[in-house]
């Protein structure tokens, strides 16, 4: 009797399926404040900061495993440590993309990207590999476990002062009135309740972060749409996910982690929903919150230049 085959691994299914699970249980972990040494973002075995949607997984997996390493390797890179995984540990999913171009003639060459002909076509690849936390990792040089920072101190209601001139050099109208936050599209500009408001200032700019995401997707900004978008429809849940990893990314720079003002069932369900519906949504929208996270980041730093030279 023939065996049937085995299932081909699906890391689109299984990391969609992972953040179901835990969104199901009411929990948003990459929002509590955390470093791991030191470093607010999971780090390659070199010390590179992970981008994207594998930043967003691992930040998640750092903080529901309790990690104290920002450090992440495959089993060989621990292997060329000297190291061994501890027997038992479960190892973490991440991706990685990469492209091969086609010729007319159905050659397939991923060496030298060299596209001279017309009929070339390229095409773009998603694979997917397993690491490990340094924490996980018997025998690592200490390195990989740098000594925590104390945690700040921040007056209750009050500006901190390098949040607060970050987001100011952004060159985003930001009208400040009233007790809701958002985006309005008609006059582009983000209306936001006052920090005195805000008992915890970082979840001021959480809020602000937020908001400012929504407005990257002006038509003069970076142009994203997902269609019709009204409260509560599939493309309106889309543009939440941008904005909350946009929040989430740009807080991992500044030091305060994603917030907005309404965390409820309702906002649960339009992550599940555009979840369930497409595996490959995180993917697409953690590379669009990256985007808007990297585009905030120059224009404030556009502005504060600008403002420096003013000054001289």
């Amino acid at each position: 009797m023939a065996r049937s085959p085995t299932p081909k691994f699906d890391a689109s299914e299984v990391i969609t399926n992972e953040i179901i699970r835990i969104i199901e249980r009411g929990v948003l972990p990459w929002r509590k404040p955390w470093t791991a040494g030191g470093s607010s973002r999971p780090l390659r075995v070199g010390g590179e900061p992970y981008q994207g949607v594998n930043n967003f997984l691992l930040t998640m997996r750092t903080v529901m495993a309790g990690h104290s390493s920002p450090f992440w390797m495959t089993l060989p890179q621990a292997n060329a440590l000297d190291a061994k995984v501890r027997k038992g540990e479960k190892s973490s999913v991440v991706v990685y993309y990469g492209q091969s171009r086609k010729d007319a003639g159905g050659e397939d060459d991923r060496s030298d990207g060299d596209d001279r002909s017309e009929e070339a076509r390229i095409f773009r690849f998603q694979k997917s590999y397993r690491v490990f936390n340094a924490c996980q990792i018997d025998g690592l040089p200490d390195s990989f476990f740098p000594d925590p920072e104390p945690a700040p101190e921040h007056p209750p209601s009050e500006p901190i002062p390098h949040m607060q001139a970050f987001f100011d050099a952004i060159d985003i109208t930001t009208v400040f009135t009233g007790t809701e936050a958002y985006y309005l599209p008609p006059v582009d500009k983000v209306y936001m309740p006052s920090i005195t408001r805000f008992q915890d200032p970082r979840n001021f700019y959480g809020v602000w972060a937020h908001e400012l995401a929504h407005a990257t997707k002006a038509r003069h900004r970076l142009n994203r749409d997902f269609g019709f978008s009204k409260f509560g429809n599939t493309s309106y849940a889309r543009e939440e996910i941008v904005a909350e990893l946009t929040s989430v990314f740009l807080g991992q720079t500044l030091g305060f982690t994603a917030h907005t003002l309404e965390m409820n069932a309702a906002y649960l369900h339009n992550w599940l929903r555009v979840l369930r519906s497409d595996k490959g949504a995180i993917f697409k929208h953690a590379a669009d919150a990256q985007r808007a996270c990297d585009y905030l980041i120059a224009r404030s730093e556009a502005g504060r230049a600008g403002g420096r030279a003013k000054a001289a």
